[in-house]
């Protein structure tokens, strides 16, 4: 509609002053004529005492206007129901029911035949019903007076709500001071909330639900939720008005105060801190002999970082950034020691033995020798701990005269451990590779990944997979880390890796390196890496001097022997540590004298033997056999125990066996009963017989099919009641047409059989060419026995002296 405030809602600082109580009254309300005219508004809710101007621009408003003012100048104006509706469309029915009556005070004519007038609230009213009129609305009234409860909760509310609308004048920006002095002034509550709801900045549902409602303590409560609600919204809108100007006044301190240390700086001809910095990064760019692709990224960069304020976090994030690009060995290199004699004489005073890995290393030297740009080989290193994995990689890099980094891989479950972080999260940094490069100072240094088996993984990534790129010596040549986002040539790395076992790794990754097996030492390996190596270094690591404690080799092999079962040499050291202890206690209570650690001390020393001889002390007897097994600390024997029991023929195994070793077992007791008469036993041995076989520490798992010979040996020996031959220990896969197939881990078994004191050991045939690993002395010490079939395997393991049935088995 046309009609309308000349602001919408007119701010308090628009609207004429609110007329103190001792103004005019104008015309008291049982003066107002039954019948007057009505004005709808369609954006204004108009109270009692409330002073609005409006502007009439419409033919019929202009009528209505010229007959009031001819007439007592009162009107009613009334909110119409839709704010959209045209003038000339808005009937009765369109209008809310109750509304204002008004005094017109004041009207202007302008040259567009359109009226400004100033009227004001006098009486609240109800449309009764239409009075009919040819040019403009007329209606029949009825005056509405305040209902005033006079009690203590509306003098409270009263109160309440004067209190509130002070606060809320404090916090407006637009409403004037000059409210409270009427606030203070107002004569009764229902004059207050009409004064009150006339600036209270509210909707016109709002404004309207006030109008309607004549009882003044609802009105009261009414006006308390939208006096709270108001308040709340001043407040939080200059808290955060404050904030936005305190960091706002700060910036602006802060870069006045900058701009007089610039001038200061100027006028003592000291420099500007940014442009000695932009010269400082200048030349670290200009030394560090970056790759052009790298140089044009730190120029890019530098030039934004001139651009950039010192206080702004950006520029940390690009100064960190250039650091670690100018600092990185991007043309820095150790020379190799390209001596093969002096690399050799290094290797060998490090570590005994390990030929296979020694003569790997001299030829690697040998060719970058003649082809200086060699790729450095990815090799790994596996074996039982204790053996020497991670030291050996140390005297690598002592041999090549070269940096060495060790970067531990166990447990490691985030991808960008390797690969780094992208610049975008708060606090990134590269990859341990690059991070390890940066250390070094060197961009060829030996990179030892150790515990490359032990790798994780989870929703973070896999660190196996981000090493793919890593060990690659046709890929690793652009390695791009997420952080630098530039490629970094790794091919001048010799990456070594070590691990216990290689059945974790994934394929890809193991298909990368060359896999070198540092397999367990014998005893005479132990006494001499011992006396050489692990003496000496506790020796002095404890404070002692050579003169002052010795180990004999009897000692060496008892300790080897009686408190250590392993297949490197960690806790042969550990229990030499041991006795350096107790002789520095000797040493510093006084006692003065070499103390010449002999075989018969060690009780007092280390205690009560930790291991026995297990095969010497195994009471020999039917259905018991020896076999051998592989584990990832080395090698190991175990026995197999059968017996039997009246039943139905089922078979019982127990030990924590795996589904493969079962399934042993049952090819076994298949081949005893499909051949019983060729084995010289009775056709229905096993007709009413339940067998049992069990394999002791019931509480480790076992699982692999070589233990296939033995389980038959167990079952032959018992059913046949002839033991198995002292001293024998077997290791093979069965078939059920008796042929004994190849397994695995022959040198690991075969050391640990002589570990335990076994003389002879059964192997399948196919497996002879697996002794040329074991070393000379425990091939003397050991007699081995190939065997094709199960026939001659039972014959070479039976003990043809031992009582029991006359059958043919045996030679």
């Amino acid at each position: 509609m046309s009609e309308g405030p000349e602001s919408s809602p007119a701010p308090p600082e628009a609207q004429p002053p609110v007329p103190p109580p001792d103004a005019p009254a104008g015309t008291p309300p049982s003066e107002i004529p039954p019948v007057l005219p009505v004005l709808p508004l369609s954006d204004l809710v108009l109270f009692p005492s409330m002073v609005a101007p409006l502007v009439v621009s419409t033919p019929k408003s202009v009528r209505l206007i010229d007959a009031v003012t001819s007439g007592p100048r009162l009107l009613v104006v009334v909110l119409q129901r839709s704010r959209a509706a045209a003038d000339d469309q808005v009937g009765f029915k369109e209008l809310h029911e109750f509304g204002c009556v008004a005094r017109l005070i004041k009207m202007l004519k302008f040259p567009d035949e359109t009226l400004r007038i100033l009227v004001q609230g006098i009486a609240r009213c109800r449309l009764a019903r239409a009075h009919s009129h040819p040019s403009f609305l007329e209606a029949h009234l009825a005056i509405l007076k305040d209902e005033v409860e006079d009690s203590v909760e509306t003098m409270a509310l009263a109160r309440n709500a004067s209190q509130k609308f002070q606060e809320i004048i404090t916090l407006s920006p637009t409403l004037p001071e000059e409210l409270k002095i009427a606030v203070f002034n107002v004569d009764g509550p229902g004059a207050l909330t009409d004064l009150i709801a006339t600036h209270l900045n509210m909707s016109l549902e709002d404004r309207q639900g006030l109008l309607e409602e004549y009882r003044v303590k609802t009105r009261l409560n009414r006006l308390a939720t939208l006096q709270n609600r108001e308040f709340e919204v001043l407040r939080m809108g200059t808290e955060i008005q404050h904030k936005v100007s305190e960091t706002f006044t700060k910036t602006q301190r802060e870069f006045f105060l900058r701009e007089q240390m610039k001038t200061i700086r100027q006028e003592l001809g000291e420099k500007d801190p940014q442009q000695v910095e932009s010269q400082e990064i200048e030349k670290k760019i200009a030394v560090a002999q970056l790759p052009p692709e790298v140089l044009e990224a730190a120029n890019k960069e530098k030039e934004r970082l001139l651009t950039i304020p010192s206080a702004s976090p950006e520029y940390a994030v690009i100064r960190t950034y250039l650091d670690w690009l100018t600092e990185l060995p991007w043309s820095v290199a150790t020379e190799d020691a390209l001596d093969i004699g002096r690399a050799r004489a290094i290797l060998d005073h490090d570590h005994y033995d390990l030929a296979r890995v020694k003569d790997r290393i001299l030829e690697y030297l040998s060719v970058l020798k003649l082809k200086k740009d060699l790729k450095g080989p990815i090799l790994c290193f596996v074996g039982p701990p204790g053996v020497g994995k991670t030291s050996l990689g140390q005297s690598i890099a002592r041999a090549l005269g070269r940096k060495f980094i060790r970067m531990s891989l166990g447990g490691m479950r985030d991808e960008a451990e390797i690969r780094g972080h992208r610049r975008t999260y708060v606090g990134a940094l590269p990859g341990r590779i690059i991070q390890g490069l940066r250390k070094a100072g060197s961009r060829n240094p030996v990179f030892m990944l150790d515990e490359i088996d032990k790798l994780g993984q989870d929703f973070r990534g896999d660190p196996s997979a981000a090493l793919l790129e890593v060990l690659d010596p046709e890929q690793n040549s652009s390695f791009t880390d997420h952080y630098l986002n530039v490629p970094f040539d790794l091919s001048s790395v010799l990456f070594i890796t070590t691990a216990n076992l290689m059945d974790p790794l994934p394929p890809a990754l193991h298909d990368r390196m060359e896999t070198l097996e540092l397999p367990g030492y014998t005893e005479n390996e132990k006494i001499h890496i011992a006396s050489k190596y692990l003496v000496p270094k506790q020796i002095a690591a404890h404070g002692l001097k050579p003169s002052q404690v010795s180990f004999p080799r009897a000692t060496l092999q008892r300790i080897i022997g009686d408190y250590t079962r392993e297949a490197g040499v960690r806790n042969l050291e550990r229990q030499i540590a041991a006795i350096c202890r107790k002789t520095a206690r000797r040493v510093a209570e006084g006692k003065r004298g070499k103390k010449t650690v002999a075989p018969e001390s060690l009780h007092g020393l280390l205690g009560p033997k930790l291991f026995e001889a297990e095969v010497a002390e195994q009471v020999l007897e039917p259905g018991i056999a020896t076999g051998l097994a592989w584990t990832w600390a080395g090698g190991d024997i175990l026995f197999i125990e059968a017996t039997r029991m009246p039943g139905k023929g089922q078979l019982t195994l127990t030990g924590s066996l795996g589904d493969v070793m079962k399934e042993s077992a049952q090819a076994a007791l298949s081949y005893v009963r499909a051949n019983a008469g060729k084995l010289g036993l009775p056709v229905d041995v096993l007709k009413n017989t339940d067998i049992h076989i069990h394999v002791p520490s019931g509480a480790i798992p076992k699982d692999g099919p070589s233990a296939g010979i033995a389980m038959l040996a167990a079952l032959v020996s018992l059913l046949s009641q002839r033991a198995v031959r002292t001293g024998v220990a077997m290791t093979g896969e069965i078939t059920l047409r008796g042929k004994v197939m190849p397994v695995g881990g022959i040198k690991e078994k075969v050391l640990a059989a002589a570990r335990a004191g076994i003389t002879r050991i059964i192997l399948p045939a196919r497996n002879r060419r697996n002794l040329e690993d074991v070393p000379a002395e425990v091939r003397r010490k050991v007699r081995f026995t190939f065997v094709e079939s199960a026939e001659t395997a039972l014959r070479a393991a039976l003990d043809l002296r031992s009582s029991g049935s006359r059958g043919k088995v045996g030679p």
